[in-house]
């Protein structure tokens, strides 16, 4: 199990990316855009650069939903590869058999 501080964290940062993302969009539309004069493309830049840096949406980490491990993490599934397997072979998840031979 992972600690709970860093699983809340990620929770907080995912929230955040949610809610400001939007904002982020608009204001890189702006930067990029070469039709945009270069001062009001400095002004985005500066405002972009004022949002919380948790606001990116690459600093999310993806985290097992059953343990909140952050590696061997599948993401079809949302868990990670121990939690998988232990799920997979109680049964839990359809589909999944433990294989033998």
């Amino acid at each position: 199990m992972a600690k709970t501080s860093a699983v809340e964290k990620n929770k907080r940062r995912a929230r955040l990316a949610e809610r400001l993302g939007p904002k982020r969009k608009a204001l890189k539309a702006i930067i990029m855009s070469k039709d945009t004069p270069i001062e009001e493309r400095f002004r985005a830049q500066l405002k972009l650069a004022k949002l919380p840096r948790n606001s990116a949406k690459n600093r999310v980490r993806n985290r097992c939903e059953v343990s909140g491990r952050p590696r061997g993490f599948y993401r079809k599934l949302k868990m990670s590869r121990i939690a998988l397997r232990e799920l997979g072979a109680k049964g839990q998840i359809p589909g999944i058999v433990k294989s033998s031979w």
